[in-house]
């Protein structure tokens, strides 16, 4: 019995992990731009399916589109991925816009709940606008990419060329009865009750997918990419690439501080990562830079507010410029940029105050503090005598004639002699450690 029983547990235990594999339906969310990170996300979730051996790859969309290049990093893993992929656009409100919508396509299965659409697919250029042969070669590639998708995974190829060359987008009912997609869902539960026993083709052959019993397990994004996809939203990327610059002219300015040194050292290339992912436009880089440069020299050189003023407006065109896109996801924000803009300008404008302040404080120490100050005859002052000024004994001359013990003030210094005139006359004590009188 004890030799039979062994053999059975060493089948037993190596086939587990395959059986608890196929249990599994593997939940994955993208709620937002498709971007790199996106891609990647979707990319490691559909790797991880694979080496478990899990049933399926549910993936639940609401974005308004995204990269290109992202786009179709997405669509190599679904359609290369030996687990069958899902797309449920939900809930009721969600999109699948642009490259969201050719992702859709892409997937064995696409359903979508009431009150979604798909679609709108039209190429967008980022940056400089292409003429209109480039724009005419970007519209024909995007609709054949598209036309190829539909065309192996059976859906409606004349529609999925309107999405790309009419920018058409469909309601769920609209794209099933178009065969677009191949279901309409409320919710979740009802999804997974029309997907069983439907069949799937999967390397030639025809899958039956066999969904009873499967546990859906839910898998966001890890903290790196949370991180990296939040970093690759244009707000941030702009605040984090003003913290750079901030901090990095700061350093410069005064050496030795460090931490703005180290700071906008690490958001300025957080900033630059961002960009790649983004339709950055250079020119309104240079121009905040200008800005920046602006506001540092109005503290060197009093210029009565003119170079602020200037630093200012470039900073407001510059950040206007920073990405030129038509889609919204991919601008500024208007109430972003007054923030950034004021208090770059308020702090600006503080800097300033202060050595404007600075410049016209009266020296406290070394010779040009102590012009004004004023001190006691210690002789008579002439052409040559002796005062007592600030705790230290001068040698003193006058245009005028001073009796000693006189009050005087310093006018100025020359060499190590101090030209006074007299201050006034009286018999007050002077505190100045003499112990005389007047």
């Amino acid at each position: 019995m004890l030799r039979l029983l062994i053999p059975f547990l060493i089948i037993l235990a190596c086939s587990f992990p395959s059986v608890a594999g196929k249990g599994v339906i593997r939940g994955v969310e993208i709620d937002g731009p498709i971007n790199p990170v996106t891609a990647d996300y979707l990319k490691r979730n559909l790797h991880e399916a694979a080496r478990n051996n899990e049933r399926l790859v549910l993936v639940e969309m609401d974005t308004p589109g995204g990269l290109d290049s992202a786009m179709r990093d997405s669509v190599k893993a679904v359609m290369a991925s030996p687990v069958p992929v899902v797309v449920y656009v939900a809930p009721s409100g969600a999109r699948a816009a642009s490259a969201g919508a050719v992702i859709a396509l892409a997937a064995d299965i696409c359903a979508m709940a009431p009150g979604t659409n798909i679609g709108a697919a039209h190429p967008v250029s980022m940056g400089e606008k292409p003429d209109k042969v480039m724009q005419e070669k970007l519209v024909n590639d995007a609709e054949a990419y598209v036309e190829g998708i539909a065309r192996k995974r059976g859906r409606n190829e004349a529609l999925a060329r309107q999405m790309v060359r009419e920018s058409l987008s469909l309601s769920a009912e609209k794209a099933l009865e178009g065969k677009v997609i191949d279901l309409v869902a409320a919710d979740r539960q009802e999804l997974l009750r029309k997907l069983e026993g439907r069949s799937v083709v999967r390397n030639g052959r025809q899958v039956l997918l066999d969904l009873a019993g499967a546990e859906v397990v839910e898998h966001g994004m890890a903290a790196r990419e949370k991180v990296l996809n939040v970093i690759s939203n244009p707000n941030v990327a702009y605040v984090l690439m003003m913290l750079g610059f901030l901090g990095l002219f700061f350093e410069l300015s005064n050496p030795g501080v460090i931490l703005p040194g180290v700071v906008g050292g690490i958001s300025l290339i957080l900033a630059f990562f961002a960009f790649q992912t983004l339709p950055v436009n250079y020119a309104g880089v240079l121009l905040i830079l200008l800005a920046i440069v602006l506001f540092i020299a109005e503290i060197k050189i009093v210029s009565h507010g003119m170079l602020t003023v200037g630093g200012v407006i470039s900073m407001v065109l510059g950040s206007l410029l920073l990405f030129e896109s038509p889609e919204p996801y991919l601008r500024l924000s208007w109430s972003v940029i007054i923030v950034t803009v004021l208090s770059t300008t308020v702090f600006a404008v503080f800097a300033v105050t202060l050595a404007v302040r600075a410049h016209r404080r009266k020296p406290v120490s070394g010779r040009e503090g102590l012009v004004g100050e004023t001190g006691l005859a210690e002789t008579a002052v002439g052409e040559d005598g002796k005062v007592f000024v600030r705790g230290e004994y001068w040698q003193a001359f006058s245009d005028e004639q001073i009796a000693q013990n006189d009050e005087i003030e310093v006018v100025a210094v020359e060499g190590m002699r101090v030209k006074v005139r007299k201050a006034g006359t009286g018999t007050r004590d002077l505190g100045l450690g003499t112990g005389k009188g007047l």
